[in-house]
């Protein structure tokens, strides 16, 4: 079973994409900040991340340069789901070999978990 690490602040969204991943069939995890995601990530090494950019404590681009620079998170598939479309983060998050940014106003829960299915095949 494939496993997916949400790091992502808003407790509803996040309830809501964990809901729909644990019935397409994925193992899912959920951190609330940055920090909790790399601990989560550390200790439990997802198959992809879906990371927002914006949270509290440490955001989605710390997290993401953290993780990059351990074993378990140099390659982790991440995605990143934001709100942000600030020109400056898409381009140093992109840098951080992110395979897919999505904008969350631009995507229903649907359409993401349909997104992920096909990157995780």
């Amino acid at each position: 079973m494939k496993k997916i690490l949400i790091v992502e602040d808003d407790k509803l969204l996040s309830k809501a994409l964990s809901a729909k991943l644990k019935e397409e069939k994925y193992e899912v995890l959920t951190a609330y900040n940055g920090e909790e995601g790399l601990t989560a990530g550390k200790k439990h090494k997802p198959d992809l991340i879906l990371l927002d950019l914006n949270m509290p404590k440490m955001d989605g681009l710390t997290m993401l340069r953290s993780m990059r620079e351990t074993t378990w998170g140099a390659d982790t598939t991440v995605v990143i789901l934001t709100n942000s479309s600030n020109k400056e983060k898409v381009s140093q998050a992109l840098n951080q070999y992110v395979f897919r940014y999505m904008v969350k106003s631009d995507w229903d829960i649907d359409q993401i978990a349909a997104e992920i299915k096909k990157i995780l095949g």
